[in-house]
C-alpha cells in the first residue's frame, strides 16, 4: 500500500510519468486512482509543477508530461545512459530552445516562457563534462561550460541537437 504523504504522492507521480505516456492531468488522475491513489485536480497541478514536471512532444507526436531525470540510470550501461540521456536532451531541445548565443565560456540559451527551468535541469541531469552548471530564469537559461573559450561549441551544440544534427 502507497502511503499517503505529499513525497510519496509525488514519487508515484514521478513514476508513472516516466513509465508511460500521460497526455492529460485527467489521464493521470485516473492512473493514481488506479494505484490507489485519490488526488484533486488542484493537488494534482501544484505536485506536477513542484516536481517540475512539463508537457512535450512525445515519440509519436503528441504532448505528453515529461519530469526532468535526478541523475543517470544505475541499470542502463555507462553508453546505454548517455544515449538515452543525450536523445531525451535533444528532444527537448527541438520542442523548446529557440536560440543558443555564446560568449568566451557563456552560452544564452532563449525558451519560451516558463520552459527554461525544466531544460535547464535536463541539460544539469545530462552529464556532460564540457557544462560546469546552468541558472535559468523564466525564458533564458545560462549555461558555464568548462572550457574558458568553450562557449561557441557548446551553442553549436545545442544548435545541432535542436535541428536533429547530433
Amino acid at each position: 500500500m502507497t502511503p499517503t504523504t505529499k513525497t510519496a504522492r509525488q514519487a508515484k507521480i514521478r513514476d508513472l510519468i516516466s513509465r508511460s505516456s500521460i497526455r492529460s492531468q485527467a489521464e493521470l488522475a485516473q492512473r493514481l486512482a488506479e494505484e490507489g491513489v485519490s488526488v484533486t485536480q488542484g493537488t494534482l497541478s501544484r505536485d506536477l509543477v513542484e516536481i517540475g514536471a512539463a508537457r512535450v512532444r512525445g515519440a509519436e507526436g503528441t504532448l505528453i508530461y515529461a519530469v526532468p531525470s535526478e541523475g543517470p540510470q544505475p541499470q542502463l550501461q555507462a553508453d546505454q545512459a548517455e544515449a538515452t540521456t543525450t536523445a531525451r536532451l535533444a528532444a527537448l531541445c527541438r520542442d523548446l530552445l529557440v536560440s543558443a548565443e555564446a560568449s568566451a565560456n557563456l552560452v544564452i540559451l532563449r525558451t519560451p516562457p516558463g520552459a527554461a527551468q525544466f531544460l535547464a535541469s535536463a541539460v544539469d541531469h545530462s552529464g556532460a563534462r564540457q557544462i560546469l552548471g546552468t541558472i535559468a530564469g523564466d525564458d533564458t537559461i545560462l549555461v558555464v561550460a568548462a572550457d574558458p573559450q568553450g562557449g561557441q561549441a557548446v551553442a553549436d551544440h545545442f544548435t545541432a541537437l535542436a535541428e536533429g544534427r547530433s
